[in-house]
């Protein structure tokens, strides 16, 4: 076995913080590939059909994605763990963060977690998504897991064509009742279950996001997401079927304890029913970008795109930079972050950025990097040395944008 300590060890010294990882793909047997992330055409299947398209791409995971049917550890594969690329060396980000620990995530989040608990991911699907929700904590402490509370932006870049159905159904239309929904689970195998007759859907607007506590029902639309996120995979499908696809009724009980899987009403009591039929949920949860700073005469604008807070806490944030042809900036941060390039050339720190028009399955980009919590606090140098605007998104753990602005702060800008 490699000794993964030294060698995570040299590659930060090397780089300066700054760690090129590899494309994570991750497939999904029940959605469709709606192939704008750039995996060539050849490729989605290349797990076989058995195992779906693949619709997702993960950055700076160390999550195991929990795919029906996928053996343990996929490697390079689609296991949902991200890779660190140093020369001949590959190890997964998991493993660094479990070596070096509070010099890769920060002192704070090491002392809390022990772990990085985050991950952002693309997915990409033809058309929209059953209506779900993902478990809180407590409830998905009875299968061993976490919750999982999450975030969308839909980056412009990746948004030339809205597919299917950009439009994403959020909770439950305000007076509708739990037995309204427990009649739909009894009507699973009848067909279309009906449940989305008790919904509203949005128009996604690319350029725009969203905040999703865990328990609340959503199924989002088929614009490509960007999606900064809890570091767990748990969900319940609760919709039967979606664009005349059929959603195994596994996918609504998998991550509930097994006696629990025939009991629709505990299945519906285990929604936030509050959440789900909030009268306000558009200003309780939509975000616009909101600048950093007024930096645009300086040739860079750095927006916030995810913010806000869950129950109270600050469990992620994201934002996204915009670097001019022929400019540099540097930016500090106040926590380590997962970064992916969507547009552009140019380099973060002496790392080498470069947008992919094409990727193989399998293949290295140098459009994806993770910066140590110590590099993003002295600083990284963005240059763009292209001819179009540099790009990128990065996300951040809990607590580490105390100045992050609160849902609805888009508002002021207007």
């Amino acid at each position: 076995m490699p000794n993964v300590a030294k060698i995570a060890a040299d590659a930060l010294s090397e780089t300066d913080g700054i760690l090129r990882l590899a494309p994570t793909w991750v497939p999904r047997s029940f959605l469709q590939p709606g192939r704008r992330i750039k995996l060539h055409p050849h490729d989605y299947y290349a797990l076989g059909t058995n195992r779906g398209g693949i619709d997702e791409r993960w950055f700076a995971s160390t999550t195991v994605a929990t795919n029906e049917g996928a053996p343990p550890d996929e490697g390079l594969r689609a296991c949902g763990l991200s890779y660190v690329v140093f020369g001949k060396h590959r190890f997964t980000l998991r493993d660094a963060v479990a070596e070096l620990g509070a010099e890769m995530v920060g002192k704070s989040i090491w002392k809390k977690y022990g772990r990085w608990p985050v991950y952002s991911k693309f997915f990409d699907n033809m058309g929209p998504i059953p209506h779900h929700m993902h478990q809180n904590d407590k409830q998905a402490k009875l299968t061993g897991q976490e919750g999982k509370p999450e975030s969308y932006y839909f980056p412009p870049q990746l948004n030339a064509i809205g597919n299917n159905f950009p439009y994403t159904f959020f909770g439950l239309e305000p007076g509708t009742t739990k037995q309204e929904i427990v009649r739909c689970l009894d009507r699973w195998n009848e067909g279309d279950n009906g449940i989305l007759n008790y919904s509203k859907a949005y128009r996604l607007q690319p350029g725009t996001g969203w905040l999703v506590p865990p328990c609340v029902l959503h199924a989002p639309g088929s614009l490509v997401t960007y999606e900064p996120q809890w570091g767990s995979d748990v969900f319940g499908m609760y919709q039967s079927l979606v664009e005349g696809r059929a959603v195994p009724r596994s996918l609504l009980v998998k991550d509930f304890p097994k006696e629990k899987h025939l009991d629709n009403k505990y299945l519906v009591d285990a929604l936030d029913w509050d959440g789900n039929v909030d009268p306000n949920f558009k200003d309780n949860h939509y975000l616009e970008p909101i600048p950093t700073a007024n930096t645009e005469k300086d040739g860079w604008v750095d927006r916030w795109i995810v913010y806000g807070k869950v129950a109270g806490k600050q469990l992620f944030t994201a934002k996204e930079l915009t670097v001019q042809p022929g400019t540099k900036c540097t930016i500090k941060d106040g926590g380590a972050y997962g970064w992916i390039t969507v547009q552009g050339e140019g380099y973060i720190g002496q790392v080498r950025l470069q947008t992919p028009a094409m990727i193989r399955f399998g293949a290295l980009t140098e459009d994806e990097v993770f910066v140590t919590a110590q590099r993003a606090g002295e600083g990284v140098t963005f240059s763009n040395t292209g001819s179009e605007p540099l790009v990128g998104l990065r996300y951040f753990g809990p607590d580490a944008c105390p100045d992050a602005p609160s849902v609805g702060d888009y508002r002021k800008k207007k």
